[in-house]
């Protein structure tokens, strides 16, 4: 088995890799196929406070295309009379994010973004912009018009990201998301339309997921013995394979 190389005493290119193992990387890297984003109320708070086991208001968002968040600190550098030496002060977090999705039959992507509406029916029939037909109501598949009032209403957007291991790498939840862009577009002769959203939101809340979305499958110490990587058995807490608690608890590493 390969090396690690945690600092620079020992450091051989050829035998070691660095910060940990990899000989397990096809199957503990982060995968488009394994990560899922979820639609729902404007705080994980009411997540938590919704419905009978509470994850019932999140609404997983399928046919999408492409997903980005981006977050920037502003940071000023200042320097003082007296020395050549900066520093640096800095503001809260300014997140944005985007969404590319599939145009098709049923809910479309500004509906599945507005679940937490359509969940609670909220008359949005009624608003003096509708985003929605006369005749239709908050369970009406297709939304449009950014000028509506609904659009003042904020949401939230959660994602969650596993390996193919099935192991939980890590969720976000991206508190009080607004939206600020709406994309449609399409050329003769393409064979699909897609829909483009951008928005920002208030922060990007960090929450555990290892008691909702449990996997039936071959446990990822099994998959790790079978290539020789280890017997962590009697290593790794129940729920958790990752690597940094197996590095930093067995010195043989």
């Amino acid at each position: 088995m390969l090396g690690v190389t945690k600092g620079i005493e020992g450091w051989n290119s050829q035998k070691n890799n660095v910060e940990r193992l990899m000989d397990n990387a096809s199957y503990t890297s982060a995968h488009p196929d394994d990560t899922l984003v979820l639609a729902g109320p404007p705080r994980f708070s009411d997540v938590q406070l919704q419905a009978t086991s509470g994850w019932d208001s999140l609404l997983p968002i399928g046919m999408m295309q492409t997903f980005q968040l981006t977050s920037q600190k502003p940071t000023q550098p200042l320097m003082a009379i007296g020395s050549g030496r900066s520093f640096f002060v800095s503001g809260k977090s300014q997140t944005t994010w985007r969404i590319g999705r599939l145009f098709c039959n049923g809910r479309n992507l500004l509906r599945v973004l507005y679940h937490n509406v359509a969940a609670a029916n909220v008359p949005i029939q009624s608003m003096d912009d509708p985003p929605v037909p006369g005749t239709g109501n908050a369970l009406t598949p297709f939304y449009i018009n950014l000028d509506s009032e609904l659009f003042y209403v904020p949401f939230g957007l959660g994602v969650i990201f596993r390996d193919k291991a099935k192991d939980n790498l890590g969720a976000g939840y991206l508190e009080l998301s607004m939206l600020n862009t709406y994309t449609m577009g399409f050329t003769a002769g393409q064979n699909m339309i897609m829909e483009d959203v951008g928005g920002m939101c208030d922060r990007v809340f960090p929450f555990s997921i290892s008691s909702i979305t449990g996997a039936p499958g071959v446990p990822r110490q099994t998959i790790d013995e079978v290539i020789g990587f280890a017997d962590v058995s009697d290593q790794l807490p129940t729920g958790n394979a990752g690597d940094d608690f197996l590095f930093e608890n067995n010195p043989s590493f």
